[in-house]
């Protein structure tokens, strides 16, 4: 069966393939099939993953279990958190407070100081500081809060991408990222530069060229990558 084919029922208690429950059997939560083809259920046993004939991967059972990315996934036994291989194996000996799932081949996770950095594949560091939060790697570049409260965007060696720095901010998106300065929230470009004058009280990235911003009236318009309205909502 390719699982690929394989969807959630709406109580997330099983599967179905072609509207029709497959395995024969009820969980007491199932999350979607990801890629090499594995899903995260949890029954009487406790949490584990399990391939598309409804085997189950391993013997050993979590507390939870999430889905597989870059071919690891995040598992949660008491209070430890970790990532297994798609083997079922440990893919590094440390336990996290925390651990988000892996994109682009690196993850973001927290220590029991509450500290966030990122990790390879194989739980190594790939920089040395510590981050009041970091968030996930997306075209190379991700969002951490420093510990004197400021945000920067930083690349894949953890150094910054530059030397601007933000009360808020937020990944790139289609070469635009949301930013927050005292004034209020604005669209950047990688220099960091604002790419307008005007700021908002909320904004979304572009899409397909246009965003939806909110101004200090609580009033939306929608606005071009010049900044420029082009009309209100």
């Amino acid at each position: 069966m390719n699982y690929q084919q394989i969807v959630v029922s709406s109580d997330n208690t099983h599967f179905l393939c072609e509207g029709k429950p497959i395995f024969d059997k009820k969980f007491i939560e199932v999350l979607k099939f990801h890629t090499p083809g594995l899903a995260p259920v949890k029954d009487e046993t406790g949490a584990y993953h399990i391939d598309s004939n409804g085997n189950s991967l391993y013997q050993e059972r979590y507390t939870r279990t999430f889905g597989f990315y870059c071919n690891r996934a995040v598992v949660m036994q008491e209070q430890d958190w970790f990532h297994i291989t798609e083997t079922g194996k440990r893919a590094y000996p440390e336990n996290y407070a925390w651990t988000g799932n892996f994109q682009e081949n690196l993850c973001t996770v927290r220590n029991f100081e509450n500290n966030y950095f990122h990790i390879d594949l194989n739980g190594n560091r790939i920089y040395f500081e510590k981050y009041l939060y970091a968030g996930d790697f997306k075209d190379g570049i991700a969002c951490v809060k420093l510990q004197n409260g400021i945000f920067k965007h930083i690349d894949f060696n953890g150094n910054y991408l530059n030397d601007k720095e933000f009360l808020d901010l937020g990944v790139f998106h289609k070469n635009f990222a949301t930013a927050k300065d005292k004034d209020g929230w604005f669209h950047i470009n990688k220099n960091g530069n604002a790419i307008y004058a005007e700021r908002y009280l909320s904004i979304e990235p572009f899409y397909n060229g246009f965003s939806l911003v909110t101004k200090f009236d609580n009033t939306k318009n929608i606005i071009n990558e010049q900044g420029e309205k082009v009309f209100d909502i």
